[in-house]
Order: structure tokens, then sequence, then C-alpha cells
């Protein structure tokens, strides 16, 4: 079977805000280390979130937020090249993890509260072809965390960056001739110390776990999915004067799973469906969703040693009561919200 890539490439950059749970947005996907040959990559990926709630104030009555979730834009790029036929290298930048938040409805117990969590990273693989089965795969990231935070204007502060390193570690297994591959991938946890105008920043980003799969069922036709682990409960970031700012009570599980389908030489089309269960706890009021259900679809057009893959996918972000933010009685009770997201992908194999 020849057909072994689909649009998914472009669709795995089209997530919400509550993507895989806490403030994870790429996934830390290693895709292009099993590409075939050379390799090179450039991703865009577009996202419009429709985030609101309403806080029923004891004396004033309900009290609508607004849309508090900004649009934000993600970019990747991936390069690998075969050193010989066992020993491959890989250069994957991404955005791991982000977050957004400004509540500007006047007269909102929160109007004027501002945050953004922003990231970049870089990560070296390598990979080695045991036999044409098997495979392991390993290397190191660095992340580079920065932000700020401006609760109601009484006190702000803007976090210069901090990078951390740490590790990757996997194993396939493929069979070539139905398409199949199995990888599981383990990135390990981040630590970050920000200097901040005010207050620092000390935090943690999870350790995960990614397991990829993708199987021919029939001619030209693929069935490819995902279920990715996070380790939030030992993720947080706490303002040295603010105190604590984010952390979470549950780990996360994402599922996807999708069909692709070669129609011609030159275009294939796919189709994906994503879930991540609600943990049924209080949000905070910096990432007030809990849980999704997506659907996407894609295309891939192919010519010569050149593809151009787009997508887009729909998110019914998962209904979400925040905690109290004191002086405040009560939390928001955010419901019926959603994310619209864009990709757009073009690679060049050599």
């Amino acid at each position: 079977m020849k057909f072994t890539t689909t649009a998914l490439g472009a669709l795995a950059l089209t997530t919400s805000m509550a993507q895989a749970g806490g403030i994870d947005r790429s996934g830390q996907g290693i895709g292009a280390i099993f590409e075939k040959g050379n390799y090179v990559e450039l991703s865009f990926g577009k996202v419009n979130p429709a985030v609101d709630g309403v806080w029923t104030h004891p004396v004033a009555g309900p009290l609508a937020s607004g849309n508090v979730a900004p649009s934000y834009s993600t970019l990747g790029i991936a390069v690998k090249t075969d050193i010989n036929e066992q020993f491959s290298l890989g250069l994957i930048m991404d955005n791991p993890f982000g977050a957004s938040v400004a509540y500007t409805r006047q007269g909102y117990p929160l109007n004027g509260t501002t945050a953004q969590v922003n990231s970049d990273s870089i990560t070296l693989l390598a990979r080695y072809r045991i036999n044409d089965a098997f495979s392991v795969h390993g290397g190191l990231r660095q992340v580079t965390m920065s932000g700020l935070y401006d609760p109601t204007g009484a006190y702000a502060s803007t976090y210069s960056k901090g990078s951390d390193l740490g590790y990757v570690i996997g194993a396939a297994f493929e069979k070539p001739e139905i398409a199949m591959r199995v990888a599981l991938t383990y990135s390990a946890g981040t630590e970050f110390n920000l200097e901040g105008t005010a207050g620092d920043i000390v935090g943690e980003m999870p350790a995960s776990v990614n397991l990829d799969f993708q199987s021919g069922v029939a001619a030209d036709t693929l069935v490819f999915g995902s279920i990715r682990w996070a380790d939030w409960t030992s993720a947080y970031i706490n303002d040295t004067l603010a105190g604590n700012l984010v952390d979470y009570t549950e780990d996360t599980l994402t599922y996807s799973i999708g069909v692709g389908r070669k129609f011609s030489d030159s275009f294939s089309g796919a189709l994906t469906l994503g879930y991540e269960k609600s943990q049924d706890t209080l949000a905070s009021n910096l990432s007030p969703t809990d849980g999704n259900v997506s659907v996407g679809v894609g295309g891939t057009y192919t010519s010569g040693n050149m593809k151009i893959s787009g997508g887009v996918r729909f998110v019914e972000v998962g209904d979400a009561v925040t905690e109290p933010a004191l002086p405040f009685p009560g939390g928001a009770s955010f419901t019926d919200n959603s994310a619209m997201g864009l990709g757009l992908k073009v690679s060049f194999t050599f």
C-alpha cells in the first residue's frame, strides 16, 4: 500500500484552547521523523474561540462576561534527513503550550483582567531502525516560556523568557505493506523560573505520553488516530507576589481518530473526530473550559515532491464553572462555547 499520508498534519494544528487539557496546544507531535527520505515542512494554524459565561451576582444579578478568549496562531517547522539506511535526524519547532484570556465587559467582576502564556520549543530527535518492523527514537527538547498577568490593573507583571531542557524517548512498530505504524513517545516535564516586572513566575509544564497509530484498511484508505496523556496534576504556574495562578486536580486523556482516503494521485482527504472528557471540577478563571468534542475535515494536494494540506476543525468546548474570584462570591458558569480552527501545511520531500 503506497498511501501512507493524510491531511492529519494540517488538522493537528487546528486545536482549541482546551486541546489536550490544561494549556496544551500543539500536542508535541513527532510525525516528521517517520517521513520518507529528506523532508521539510512549514505549518500554520489559526484558532478563533468563542468562550463566554455568566456570573450571578447576589445583588446585581446575572452579569455576562462577553468573549474572554482572544484568537491565536501557531507556527511549526520540521526538517528531517536520513544519515544512512538505519539512522535519521530531525529538528522540530512548535508552540507546545499557550493561553490567552481577556475580560473586557464593563460591569463584569473580572473586567480588566488579562493573562497570556506563550511558548516555543525546539526538539532535536534521532531515530534508529532496528529492522523493517521496529525502531527507536529519542532526543532533547528545549521549551521556552514567557507571558504576562494583569488581574484588574491593581497588579501587573510581564515575565521575561525562560527555558528548560527535557528529553523525548520512544519506540515504533511498522508493517509497511499495509501502511501500519504504532508509535509510543514519552516527553519529560519542564520547569521554569521567569523574572517579572513585579512578581516572578515559578512553574512546571507536564510530562506526557503520546500513542500514535495508523493502518491501511482497504485500497487507498487509512485509519489513524492518537491517545495523549498529560500529567497536568504535577503542573502549575505561581506568581511570587500574586500567588497561585493555575493548577490542576486531574490529568487528561485526549483521543483522536480519523480516516483518510486517496481519491487520485493528486488529492487525498481526511475526516477526524476528537474527544476529551470533562473533569467536572472548578475551572480557573484564566482557562474557563472543561473538556471538548471536535470534528475536522481536510485535504492534501500533491504535485511532484510538494504537498499542500489544509484543514478546518470545529470544537464544542465543554461547559465549566469557574473558581470564586475573591472578593466576589461564587463562580461563573461558562456554557455552549466553541472554537473554530484552520490549518495549513506545505511540505517537500527531496
